[in-house]
């Protein structure tokens, strides 16, 4: 037998164990999509209102002034048979070089081909005039609600970034060139993540961004000393071991969103804002959320108020033998530490010595880049998810952060991983974003319906707990930092909100980056910097004209504030007490609950 007959019997050998491998495979995949419950159709789209709203705006604009989405529609034809001669020029001609203008500049399409190779040019220079053209229809729809149109803008450019041809096998040269050079093997692979992925999420697509075997919560993430202290259905009181003699005598009490899980301030040491709080001389008390499954289908935010927050404070002003402490809420745990301290200014309570909030909205009269999914088709589709299984899934939350960035936390993702079989990362930031968690029906709803359409807090007052909350109403002093670009909770919002507190004492920061960078910031990084302006009754354009930026983290600004507002130095304090002895070693067990196990 000849050398070549060797090579060609060991490739139709692995062709043979592919196809196998395909057709495992294949009945897997089949089996995991039966495990699939079916969400409210709502939940992936709007409702047939809206298309019908921007077509009847769009006729009435072209019964208005027809030259104008003429010259759109000449505009796009012209260009679109220019670029068909050229590309057939070139084919005809064998030239595989960069024509002189390749088309605009975008990460995905990187590769030499989409520039040298006739086709992918085409293809990707006719995506690229088809977007372009669909975002000038719908900017010239001016006879339409503000409302509706952004709305009509999201969710066409969602129809742009599906459609790319990146995330077509055909026209994708890297996937082809990667299937070409491992004799199929990285569709294969691919196939292998995609049956993995859906298995693990209950027949759900949820693209893999980290690789989840190389992270283990305890063990190489959330590693900081500390104990369970205290534990209830809502949470884990976690107090951090000391690591100074002295400790101030005021306890810092931090409350991280219930959204995720609360380690993205303990991912590892180096960026950790726990060990860094502790190493300046504080006694802190970290909240770790419990991961809810279907029986806490009624659990409001009052439980999470009086069973979390009133409960947290307690426990730790008794470990410390203090009548204060002082509090800080990240994101939607800052919206909620609002809610408590008009409660308590309400009863009379001055357990708040002073509050911090992290990237916090409390005032959501503009609902930025979440208006898409805060208008009634959409909520009404939450409402009856929460009503069908008795809670809102971990992974319809995901996905609707991951929209707002498509591109780069959905179809890149799903490319490397699905096409091109490879890997996810092993980057601990992704791997927290993937370990979210599931929010109680009552709970969400409350939130959803009461403070983000209906802005009670913010407006005539938010009915809880036999009080109407106001935002006037928060008197405590008070430091919030926002960041520059982020699109969860986007820094005027967050200022708004501020203005309307009827605290005397106001400090106000803008971060650089976004929701999670601009608040995981260390010092030793010297990575991003931040912008301080004193007077808050500014315009927040006229703030940002107004503030003096500062290189470096703001942890090192936060903490001279809070020092002033934290006491005496005391000698360091140890995890609990003969009440309170510890549980269990930090970060605890509530912590490890995963979303998808907890709706099965």
């Amino acid at each position: 037998m000849t050398t070549n007959e060797l090579a060609a019997g060991e490739k139709n050998a692995e062709l043979d164990a592919n196809l196998a491998r395909v057709e495992d495979l294949s009945k897997r995949l089949v089996a995991a999509l039966t495990r699939r419950t079916p969400t409210p159709p709502s939940l992936g789209g709007p409702d047939a209102e809206l298309y019908a709203k921007a077509a009847q705006a769009y006729w009435a604009e072209w019964l208005d002034d027809p030259a104008k989405l003429l010259s759109h529609q000449i505009e796009y034809w012209g260009k679109s048979v220019t670029q068909f001669v050229e590309a057939q020029k070139a084919l005809s001609s064998g030239q595989f070089r960069a024509p002189e203008d390749p088309g605009p500049k975008d990460k995905r399409f990187s590769n030499p081909l989409w520039d040298t190779h006739p086709y992918f040019n085409y293809v990707k220079k006719q995506y690229l005039l088809n977007a372009d053209a669909l975002s000038k229809a719908v900017d010239a729809i001016d006879d339409m609600d503000e409302k509706e149109k952004r709305r009509l803008k999201y969710f066409a450019q969602q129809v742009v970034d599906m459609f790319a041809p990146t995330n077509f096998l055909a026209t994708n040269p890297d996937a082809l060139m990667k299937a070409v050079e491992t004799e199929g093997e990285s569709l294969v692979k691919g196939l292998e993540n995609l049956v993995n992925d859906l298995e693990a999420n209950n027949g759900e697509l949820i693209v893999r961004l980290a690789d989840e075997s190389a992270f283990s919560v305890g063990e190489n993430i959330a590693t900081a000393q500390g104990e369970v202290i205290y534990r209830n259905r809502m949470m884990e009181l976690i107090q951090y071991s000391p690591t100074t003699e002295k400790v101030h005598e005021t306890p810092v009490v931090l409350f991280p969103p219930w959204i995720n899980k609360y380690y993205i301030l303990d991912l590892k040491p180096q960026n950790s804002l726990i060990r860094w709080i502790v190493d300046q001389g504080y006694t802190l008390f970290v909240v770790s959320w419990v991961n809810p499954d279907k029986t806490y289908s009624d659990v409001g935010l009052e439980d999470y108020i009086q069973e979390g927050y009133l409960t947290a404070i307690d426990k730790a002003k008794s470990i410390c033998k203090v009548s204060k402490v002082n509090a800080v809420g990240y994101c939607i745990a800052g919206t909620t530490l609002s809610l408590t301290l008009a409660l308590l200014k309400a009863r009379g309570d001055k357990s708040i010595k002073s509050a911090t909030f992290f990237t916090t909205l409390t005032d959501f009269s503009d609902q930025g880049e979440f208006t898409p999914f805060l208008q009634d088709d959409f909520v009404d589709g939450i409402e009856q998810e929460v009503n069908n299984v008795g809670l809102l899934p971990s992974f319809i939350m995901a996905r609707t952060f991951s929209f707002l960035r498509s591109n780069d936390l959905i179809y890149g993702p799903a490319i490397r991983h699905y096409m091109m079989g490879e890997t996810p990362p092993a980057f601990d930031l992704l791997y927290w974003n993937g370990d979210g968690a599931n929010l109680p029906g009552r709970m969400a709803m409350q939130y959803l319906r009461g403070l983000c359409q209906s802005n009670d807090f913010a407006g005539d007052g938010f009915e809880l707990m036999g009080e109407k909350l106001k935002l006037s109403d928060v008197d405590v002093p008070l430091m919030s930092i926002a960041t520059e670009s982020d699109h969860i909770a986007a820094w005027k919002d967050c200022y708004r909100g501020v203005q309307m507190m009827g605290s005397k004492s106001k400090a106000f920061i803008v971060g650089q980056s976004g929701h999670i960078a601009g608040i995981v910031n260390p010092p030793s990084k010297n990575k991003y910097g931040h912008y301080v302006n004193e007077d808050v009754t500014l315009p927040a354009d006229d703030w940002l004209a107004g503030a003096e930026f500062h290189e470096g983290s703001w942890w090192p600004r936060w903490e001279e504030w809070l020092r002033q507002r934290s006491g005496k130095k005391v000698a360091a304090r140890q995890p609990g007490d003969s009440k309170h002895p510890p549980i269990a070693p930090a970060p605890g067990s509530y912590v490890k609950l995963k979303a998808a196990k907890q709706i099965q």
